[in-house]
């Protein structure tokens, strides 16, 4: 019986890298996707050959959708009487005279516009008329994250207005002008568009910004016995090829301080909260394209730190090259952002909807510290700051969540029980 291949998440295809015919392993990569915030991988679930390619490079697909079909081995290629895939039907063109496309290379001779499934559906719930929306799919054609990012204010009214009431492109660009301000002109500037991730990560943040009430918990820790910890294990695994990281750690304790604080595992879904009993640290991973992912420890609490740090290595690397396998950025349940290997000092980060908490952590610096004689000395000292949603927590609990992280911080080996 044949095994289908379905899509984990929504997202672009960008490539094929097997065809019908082609005999695959399981694991085996066969297809990259474009999802809001990363390219991902698609694996084959099982040995075989390709029988079938559901979808066409270009395509907007939706999560669970069967992308391919997988024979048992020794199979060639699809038989003759099987069904070919074919491309969704385009919308039927509207009855009423079209408005002026401002979108040129979506706007075939005929008058229909190039747009994915996905991006019609998007723009009929929106209201949104496709001859306004400006594709950055391959060929002009114009996808979800294109509907999504569209500002209403600067399209056509609906068709069904008199012709007379449109507003003219100058009044659209007045619009945007009182919004954003002109567009800056001439040689001394550079226009760049807007990519993907970009878009997806202003869409997120914003929303997150706007509709979660964020609080700020600031505690500074003592990190000597945590790198005098870490340097022990090192040395104890030179031989294995695995070297944890301070942020390693820091994930640990996070982990375990949600453990300890089950209520800032929790999401916020409107009029129901959503408990997660798994504790899956996401990570904030800076992509060399001036992007960022946010990959996924699992089960952060049971993990061993060699495990981890293991994982995590190999994690970032796949992310950093563009090697994103599904699960990598799937199911996190709280966030975690380090930029101490920049030398900061200490930031807070926004929280990842629908997400309830956030943990920004800067550098370990060397400091002069009062000592417990009450003289003055150098210490290692590192600030983290927590991020709440207010909705689901309050100034007390995220205190006493930080309380616990610096213990565990300060007593490093609680990390390994």
């Amino acid at each position: 019986m044949a095994q289908e291949v379905k899509l984990s998440m929504d997202g672009l295809l960008l490539n094929w890298l097997k065809q019908v015919g082609d005999s695959v392993k399981a694991g085996e990569i066969i297809a990259e996707f474009e999802a809001d915030k990363a390219t991902v991988e698609v694996t084959a679930p099982a040995d075989g050959v390709i029988i079938q390619l559901a979808a066409t490079v270009g395509d907007e697909v939706k999560e669970g959708t069967t992308i391919a079909r997988i024979g048992a081995g020794g199979e060639s290629a699809a038989p003759a009487s099987a069904p070919k895939a074919e491309p969704v039907a385009a919308a039927p063109a509207p009855s009423a005279a079209p408005a002026a496309a401002s979108n040129g290379a979506s706007v075939m001779d005929n008058g229909r516009v190039k747009a994915s499934p996905l991006a019609r559906k998007v723009a009929e719930d929106k209201g949104i008329d496709l001859k306004q929306v400006a594709g950055s799919g391959p060929g002009g054609r114009i996808v979800r994250a294109d509907v999504e990012g569209f500002t209403p204010a600067a399209a056509a009214p609906a068709q069904t207005a008199p012709a007379a009431s449109a507003p003219s492109a100058a009044e659209g660009a007045v619009t945007l002008a009182q919004t954003y301000g002109k567009l800056p002109e001439g040689d001394d500037v550079e226009i760049l568009d807007i990519s993907r991730m970009r878009k997806a990560i202003a869409k997120a943040t914003i929303t997150s910004f706007m509709m979660a009430p964020h609080f700020y918990v600031t505690m500074e820790t003592d990190v000597a016995e945590l790198l005098k910890l870490r340097k022990q294990l090192n040395d104890q695994l030179a031989d294995s090829g695995v070297k944890i990281t301070v942020n390693d750690m820091i994930v640990k304790a996070v982990a375990l301080a949600l453990k300890r604080f089950p209520n800032l595992n929790t999401h916020y879904y409107g009029e129901k909260l959503v408990r997660h009993k798994r504790i899956n640290v996401a990570i904030a991973v800076a992509l060399p394209n001036n992007g960022l992912v946010n990959v996924v420890s699992p089960n952060a609490d049971k993990t061993t730190l060699s495990e981890m740090a293991r994982y995590h290595a190999q994690m970032f690397a796949d992310a950093r090259e563009g090697k994103i396998k599904p699960e990598y950025v799937q199911g996190g349940t709280f966030l975690v952002s380090n930029l101490g290997a920049y030398g900061v000092d200490s930031f807070s980060a926004i929280i990842d909807s629908p997400q309830s908490g956030a943990l920004a952590v800067g550098a370990a610096q060397l400091v002069p510290v009062v000592l417990k004689d009450g003289t003055i000395g150098v210490g290692n000292r590192m600030k983290s700051t927590l991020s709440i949603d207010h909705r689901i927590s309050d100034g007390a609990e995220g205190a006493q969540f930080m309380q616990y992280y610096k213990e565990l911080i300060e007593n490093p080996m609680r990390l390994l029980v």
